[in-house]
């Protein structure tokens, strides 16, 4: 799977700036790929202001990732604000070529900065079957919490979208790797880079990391489009040599 990772500043709380920014971003990729990668709330910022910024199931932005998604002839994911029966989530959605969206509303709010006031929290594990691979959704504090992202699945990919700040990104490089050799699985990790409207600046440190912890994309800490390839099959070869997964733990989550 050849997947494109999105790492930009964001304009705060502005959706047509941001999608007018990422579209840009996007005329830099010459090459046909499977799966485009955008932060965490990559058109807004990270913002608990909902009442103004949420968007609907149909709107504007959802509009344009499925014009991109079309136009590409790839899948587009990230999250965003959307308003749904009187609620608030920061939802990922995945939205494939044919314009079938799959999403996946953050499970794990961050409550250091009040996002449990703000939002609703998902209640289901959301896996995305695309182009043979299963993936899992995940965004930014989900990270920290691994007996959710465990792989009873055989989950193939793990992708942690996400506005993580620069104070903590020794926490997001361990964890990240954490995570890819615990589950045997690939994972990437997009994140934004530059200052928020509350000061707090990203370096982003987009990566992507191999199921035995190697890096495939360093950790990077400037604006830029980045592509990667993955392979299905040598990662499945190691799973069967190594087969740790077959010992893992039987638990159940209660949420």
């Amino acid at each position: 799977m050849k997947i494109t990772l999105i790492q930009s500043d964001l304009y705060w709380e502005d959706a047509l700036k941001n999608r007018n920014n990422f579209e840009s971003k996007l005329n830099q990729i010459d090459s046909e790929v499977d799966l485009i990668v955008l932060p965490e709330m990559f058109s807004t910022g990270f913002t608990m202001n909902a009442l103004a910024m949420a968007e609907a199931m149909d709107g504007e932005t959802i509009l344009w990732m499925k014009s991109v998604a079309k136009q590409r002839n790839c899948a587009v994911t990230g999250s965003l604000i959307i308003t749904e029966n009187n609620q608030y989530y920061n939802r990922m959605l995945f939205v494939f070529p044919s314009g079938e969206i799959q999403y996946y509303d953050k499970r794990h709010l961050f409550t250091l900065a009040g996002e449990d006031r703000t939002y609703t929290g998902g209640t289901e594990k959301v896996i995305v079957d695309y182009l043979g691979w299963k993936i899992c959704l995940q965004v930014c504090y989900d990270l920290r919490f691994p007996v959710f992202a465990r792989n009873v699945e055989n989950y193939d990919l793990l992708l942690y979208v996400a506005n993580w700040p620069k104070v903590r990104t020794n926490a997001w490089d361990i964890l990240l790797k954490a995570r890819a050799v615990e589950n045997l699985s690939y994972v990437v990790g997009v994140n934004r880079i530059g200052l928020d409207a509350h000061n707090y600046e990203h370096i982003g440190h987009s990566q992507v990391v191999d199921f035995l912890g190697n890096y495939i994309l360093e950790p990077q800490e400037t604006e830029g489009v980045f592509i990667v390839e993955l392979d299905k099959n040598v990662m499945l070869e190691m799973r069967k040599k190594l087969d740790f997964l077959s010992d893992k733990d039987v638990f159940q989550i209660n949420i």
